[in-house]
C-alpha cells in the first residue's frame, strides 16, 4: 500500500487537523506577515506598538491563508498531477472542497474583520485586492502563460506595501519603494521556482517560464537582468532616508551574491543552478528586510 492510501485510510481528528493546519500553507503566511511587519516597522516614527504589530500580522498570515486555500481549491485537480502537490489535502480527498471552501471563507473573512478593527478601511481594501488577485487572477493565468509572473508578483509584493499603510493610513512614495523592491524580487524568484519544477508543471499545464517556456539562454538572461535590478532598488530606501548606510551595504552585498548565482544559470542552464537561485531567493529577501528594519530601529 503506497503512502497516498495510508494518508486516506488514516482519516482521523488528528489528520484531518493537520491537513486543515496544512491549507493555510504556514510557512509562506508567516513569511506574508512577516513581510507586512517589515513594512509597518519601516514606517515608524517611533516606538513600535507591538499589540498593533501583532494584530496586524496575525491578519496578514489569515488573509494570506484564505488565498491559497482558495488557490487549492482552483488547483484540486491540477495538483493531483503533480508530484510536489499530488499528496496535499485536496487531492488526497481527506478534505472536501466544500469544507475547504468554508474555512478558507471564514478564514479569510476573520482576518480582514481584525484588519479592519486594528488598522484602517485601506489597509482592508488593499489586502482583498491581493487576496482577489493572487486566487482569481493568477491562479488561472498559470495555464495561459507567463503574464501570470507579472500579476502574481503584485499580490506577491503587496505585504509591504500593505504594512506601511497600516501604519500611516496612505500610499506614499516610500511604501511604493518597498514594493518595487518586493515585486522585482518576486521574477527570478518565480521563473527559478519554474524552472526547477518545469516537468511537474507541465504536467499541469502551466506556463511560467519566460521566453516560450523555455529553459535556455535567453531564459536564463532574463531572470539575470531582474535580478541585477535589484542593486539599484535596494539602495533606494538608503537615498531617500527610509534606512541608513548600514543597511545599503547588506543589501548591496546579498544582492551581488544573488547576482552571481543567474550568472552560473546563463552559462549551464541547468536544473542544479537554478535551484541554487531559487534558495538564494529565499535567503536574499528576509535577509535584506531584517537587515532594513534593524538599521530602522
Amino acid at each position: 500500500m503506497n503512502n497516498s492510501a495510508e494518508i486516506i485510510n488514516t482519516n482521523t481528528a488528528s489528520v484531518r487537523f493537520r491537513a486543515f493546519v496544512m491549507l493555510l500553507k504556514p510557512r509562506l503566511s508567516m513569511l506574508v506577515a512577516f513581510s507586512s511587519a517589515f513594512g509597518y516597522v519601516l514606517a515608524i516614527n517611533g516606538a513600535v506598538d507591538w499589540f498593533i504589530l501583532s494584530m496586524l500580522s496575525i491578519g496578514g498570515f489569515l488573509v494570506s491563508g484564505a488565498s491559497v486555500i482558495f488557490n487549492q481549491i482552483i488547483e484540486k485537480d491540477l495538483d493531483a498531477m503533480m508530484n510536489r502537490t499530488k499528496t496535499r489535502p485536496l487531492p488526497l480527498g481527506i478534505i472536501s472542497s466544500y469544507e475547504a471552501l468554508i474555512y478558507g471563507l471564514i478564514v479569510g473573512i476573520a482576518g480582514l474583520v481584525m484588519l479592519y478593527i486594528y488598522t484602517n478601511p485601506l489597509t482592508v481594501l488593499l489586502s482583498f485586492i491581493s487576496m482577489l488577485l493572487y486566487s482569481f487572477v493568477y491562479t488561472p493565468l498559470k495555464r495561459v502563460g507567463p503574464i501570470a509572473v507579472f500579476v502574481g508578483a503584485i499580490p506577491g509584493a503587496l505585504p509591504p506595501l500593505i504594512g506601511w499603510v497600516a501604519f500611516s493610513g496612505d500610499i506614499t512614495f516610500e511604501a511604493l519603494v518597498i514594493f518595487g523592491i518586493q515585486f522585482i524580487w518576486q521574477f527570478p524568484h518565480f521563473w527559478a521556482i519554474a524552472w526547477v519544477a518545469d516537468d511537474d508543471y507541465k504536467r499541469a499545464g502551466f506556463k511560467l517560464l519566460p521566453n516560450g517556456g523555455r529553459k535556455d539562454f535567453n531564459s536564463a538572461v532574463q531572470i539575470m537582468t531582474y535580478t541585477l535590478f535589484l542593486l539599484p532598488l535596494s539602495l533606494l530606501p538608503a537615498k531617500f532616508g527610509i534606512t541608513g548606510i548600514d543597511s545599503a551595504i547588506v543589501a548591496i552585498v546579498c544582492g551581488v551574491l544573488f547576482l552571481a548565482q543567474t550568472f552560473k544559470l546563463m552559462i549551464d542552464t541547468s536544473r542544479k543552478s537554478a535551484l541554487k537561485i531559487m534558495f538564494g531567493s529565499f535567503i536574499y529577501l528576509p535577509v535584506v528586510q531584517i537587515a532594513f528594519m534593524l538599521d530602522k530601529v
